[in-house]
C-alpha cells in the first residue's frame, strides 16, 4: 500500500466512523482529521503533476 492509498484509508475510516457515533466533540475531531487527511493527498498529488 503507497502513502496516498494509506491516507484514503485512514480519511475514510475516520469518516465511516463518525457517522456511526453521536458525540459532537469527537465527530468534529474525526472529521477534521479525514479532511487533513485529504488535504494531505491533494498536496501529493499536486506535487507529482508539477514533477
Amino acid at each position: 500500500m503507497n502513502t496516498i492509498q494509506y491516507l484514503e484509508d485512514q480519511a475514510a475510516r475516520a469518516e465511516r466512523l463518525a457517522k456511526r457515533i453521536t458525540d459532537t466533540l469527537t465527530v468534529e475531531k474525526l472529521l477534521s482529521f479525514a479532511g487533513d487527511r485529504r488535504r494531505e493527498i491533494e498536496a501529493m498529488v499536486g506535487r507529482r503533476r508539477q514533477a
